[in-house]
Formats: C-alpha cells, sequence, structure tokens
C-alpha cells in the first residue's frame, strides 16, 4: 500500500474516496466544507442527515457521489469532542475510513483530517498507523479467503507535504506490531519455543543484530531451576533467546525489555479445565511476542539507545517428569520457590530471565506477561496493570502508552501482601491467596531484581479482541508493541 503527503486540498483532489474526519456537534458545512457540498451537488449533507451522522468517535458514513464527479465515494468519519481529542483519535478516524473505503472496493483513498495540535509529523504517524492496522488481515491458516483481501492501493493524507519521514517512521513500527499479532495468533503446533527461536534469528539476521540462544545445558549452567522447572514436562526443547540491538557510538541509556514465553500452557499438573480457556493459551506467548515484535520495529527505526531483549520459552505441560505441586525449584539468584500451582508457571520463567537482564548492567527493565487473570477481573480486557517501585520509569511506561493509544493503569505494589508468599520450607511459594493476585505476582518477580528499575506489566487482557474495536481486527492486538517502542526512543 502506498501512501503519499501531499499538499492538495480536498477540493481539488480525484480518486476513488474522500473521507471527511468531523467533530462531534459540529458538523455544519461552512468555508470549504461548503464548497464541497455544493461540488457535490448537496451529496455531503445529503450523507450527514440521512445517516443522523454526529461526528462522535468511531461513527462514520459512506455513500456514492453522482456521475461526473471527480470523486466516486464520500465518507464522513466522527472525532467525538474537539475539547476530549488524544493521538488516538486520529488512528481510530483513519481506521474507520480506511475498512470504509476497502469495503466498498476503492482503490484509492484520501484523508482530510484536521492536524493534531499543529503536529503534522505526529498527525501522518498516527494516521497511518491507523489504517496499516486496520487493515491487517491474517488468513495464513485458511484454505480459501473468500476474495477479501486488500483492495486499496493509495492513501493519499492532504495538507501534510513534508512528513514522508514520520509515514516511513510508522510503518517500521507497524512491521513490528504485525509480527507480533502473527506470533500471538498462530497456533500452539505453528508457534513452539523451535520456531519463536527461529524468529528471533531471522530477526537478527536480516537486521544485524545479536543473538544469543541458550539450549538446557547453557540453562543448567547458569542455575536457571525455575524456567527449566517448567520446561520438564515438554517434549520440546527450552529456548531462552537473546537479542541485542546496539546502535553506532556510544549509547544513549541501556534498556532490556523481557517477554514470557509460555507458547502453550496446559497448566501442568494443576490443569486447565473445559471452560477455563485452555484452547487460547496459545496467547500465553503474547509477551514474547511483542517482545520480538518490539526488536523487529528498534532495528528498523536505530535509534541510539542499547536494547536487550529476552525470554525464556518453553511449554507448560503434562507427563511423568512434570514438576509437582509440593516441588521446591532453585532460581539462577539462589532463591527458593515452593510449587504450589504448577498454573503459575510464567513467573517462574521471568524469575530467570530479570535475573539475566540485570547482569546486563541496564538503566531499566521492563518485563511484559499474560500473567494473571485476576489482572483481566481488576481492569477489563481493554486495560493492562502497571507496576513499579520507581516512579521515573513507570511514568516513562505511561507517557509512552498514551501517545501509542494502548491503556495502563498504575497498580500498587502493596509489601505487606508479599506475606500470602511466604513458605515453611522456602523462600515463596510461587501463588499467595486468592484475593490481589496481580498484585501478589508482581511483587514474586520484585524478589528477582535488586537494584535495577523495574517495571511489570500484565498484559493478559488486552492482546486478544473477539470484536473489531478501532484499529483492532478480530485476533491479535500486538499490545503493547507500540508502548514499547516509544518508551525506547524516549519521545515520550
Amino acid at each position: 500500500m502506498d501512501f503519499r503527503a501531499i499538499e492538495l486540498s480536498f477540493l481539488d483532489w480525484s480518486g476513488d474516496a474522500l473521507a471527511i474526519g468531523l467533530f462531534e456537534d459540529a458538523v455544519e458545512l461552512t468555508g470549504n466544507l461548503a464548497q464541497l457540498d455544493e461540488k457535490l451537488a448537496g451529496t455531503l449533507k445529503e450523507l450527514i442527515e440521512e445517516s443522523e451522522f454526529k461526528g462522535k468517535d468511531g461513527s462514520s458514513a459512506v455513500t456514492r457521489v453522482g456521475t461526473g464527479s471527480p470523486i466516486r465515494k464520500i465518507i464522513v468519519v466522527g472525532l467525538g469532542k474537539a475539547d476530549a481529542l488524544k493521538l488516538d483519535s486520529w488512528r481510530r478516524a483513519a481506521a474507520a475510513a480506511a475498512r470504509l473505503a476497502n469495503k466498498e472496493k476503492c482503490k484509492t483513498l484520501a484523508l482530510a483530517l484536521p492536524v493534531w495540535h499543529e503536529a503534522p509529523d505526529a498527525t501522518a504517524e498516527a494516521i497511518v498507523e491507523g489504517v496499516e492496522l486496520a487493515l491487517y488481515q491474517d488468513n495464513r491458516f485458511k484454505s480459501e479467503t473468500e476474495n477479501k483481501g486488500l483492495k486499496l492501493e493509495q492513501i493519499d493524507l492532504l495538507g501534510l507535504a513534508g512528513t514522508e519521514a514520520s509515514i516511513t517512521r510508522a510503518q517500521q513500527i507497524c512491521a513490528g506490531v504485525m509480527l507480533a499479532r502473527q506470533l500471538v495468533a498462530a497456533p500452539a503446533n505453528s508457534v513452539t519455543p523451535v520456531t519463536m527461536a527461529e524468529a528471533a534469528q531471522a530477526i537478527a539476521s536480516e537486521h544485524g543484530l545479536e543473538i544469543e540462544i541458550l539450549e538446557r545445558e547453557a540453562c543448567e549452567e547458569l542455575g536457571m531451576g525455575a524456567f527449566l522447572g517448567v520446561a520438564l514436562a515438554s517434549d520440546l526443547p527450552p529456548k531462552f533467546l537473546h537479542l541485542t540491538y546496539k546502535p553506532e557510538g556510544t549509547p544513549r541509556r541501556k534498556l532490556a525489555i523481557v517477554g514470557k514465553g509460555l507458547t502453550f500452557d496446559s497448566g501442568g499438573l494443576n490443569i486447565k479445565v473445559a471452560g477455563s480457556g485452555v484452547e487460547m493459551m496459545k496467547v500465553d506467548m503474547a509477551g514474547a511476542g511483542a517482545t520480538l515484535g518490539a526488536a523487529k520495529a528498534i532495528a528498523l527505526l536505530k535509534p541510539d539507545v542499547e536494547v536487550h531483549f529476552i525470554s525464556a520459552v518453553t511449554e507448560n505441560m503434562i507427563s511423568g517428569h512434570a514438576m509437582r505441586p509440593g516441588d521446591i525449584l532453585t532460581a539462577s539468584n539462589g532463591k527458593t520457590i515452593e510449587i504450589n500451582n504448577t498454573d503459575a508457571e510464567g513467573r517462574l520463567t521471568l524469575a530467570d530471565a530479570l535475573v539475566f537482564a540485570e547482569k546486563l548492567g541496564v538503566d531499566a527493565i521492563v518485563d511484559l506477561a499474560t500473567l494473571t487473570g485476576a489482572c483481566i477481573i481488576a481492569l477489563g480486557d481493554d486495560i493492562a496493570g502497571l507496576w513499579s517501585p520507581d516512579d521515573t520509569v513507570a511514568n516513562q511506561l505511561l507517557k509512552a502508552s498514551e501517545m501509542a493509544g494502548e491503556k495502563f493503569w498504575r497498580m500498587p505494589l502493596e509489601e505487606k501482601y508479599f506475606e500470602g508468599l511466604k513458605s515453611p520450607l522456602a523462600d515463596m511459594k510461587n501463588t499467595g491467596p486468592r484475593p490481589g493476585g496481580s498484585i501478589t505476582a508482581a511483587l514474586f518477580l520484585k524478589q528477582f531484581v535488586k537494584e535495577t528499575p523495574w517495571v511489570h506489566l500484565d498484559i493478559a487482557g488486552p492482546v486478544w479482541t473477539d470484536k473489531e474495536s478501532g484499529y483492532n481486527s478480530v485476533g491479535a492486538t500486538g499490545f503493547p508493541v507500540r508502548t514499547l517502542v516509544n518508551w525506547v526512543l524516549g519521545d515520550a
């Protein structure tokens, strides 16, 4: 798909579909809009009246223009109230317009949207992200696609000439999001620890990143008993992935992103039962998927920041070799863990990954994981939880997420809740009481980071959606690749 940033007015553009962005309760046709309506023989006014279009955020309408017009279809998209605008409003409006134009079998589309706070580059980037992500289709596992392929070939961003660099940047970020979507959406017989390692190797080879893949024996030498305890029952070998992006010259800062990588979670001997959503446990590697997606985007963007992308990848399966409830595992920092629930395995893999990350001497660590159902109960499907003892890095992530339109809510690290994790036999248990389950999970992880500023992201809810919304289609969302990229770039 070809994006063009041009200064041309919507009054002079010609092509298949023209999309106009309108604010809520401000859809009167004055000035250039009145001229456009006159040029279209009243079609724009008729569309607004007949569809009862009010400009509400997420709303849209389309109609055909009469013969002899330089455009074939006119589209209106709502931006919501002008005093409540966010950068994400542009993404959603662009997504709505692109979906309608594609559905109407248009090959060319012009987007006439106001500029965000007089920031043309941010506007262009948000628009391109909205279009790219909304039109993403994953037909890899279908024998027939019913001719539902992409119709749009060219999209013109009117009034945004000179923003070509921002368009390229948006496409590079979206390439990372789409990789994450593909990894998370694929079934567990397609994405395994072995194929995740191959995906990491492909990123390294294509973009010149350093890569280290630790096999079981190397993990044993490093004392990764928590990670390897989870891997015991799988017939597939565990893979510890470490990708490194290094800029030319001295890096401005050094960061680590650690993603949970359970390519399938059966629950282990505490097996997940029917109705528990076990068939969706392919998404338990969404943290690792987003980590690799961020690695791809960062490699394309080439910032002056050194970034380490880490994931301990395995399956949590059932066999005669499986870890048992009551077993005691020793992590690579010497901490001992009594297993009271084999279905709380992600935090065990993250424990050794966090210890590994801190030894790299980075300035900050962010881990991301589909860690707890408790976080979904607390925040729903659209909002991820954020925990950190460090206000500076926590605020950086929150600002980065606001720019990305990916929702997080900072949660408390209530230290007294760690009492629920204490074990009479070991340093800690791997789960605490049911109340505050997402908090005790964060407190568990905190035991494996000594001094480095650290943020934990519980992304269990937003990594998958069962309905089309905004610029997300049904399925994997690629959350939170764009937040991670914004944080690394330091744009927040």
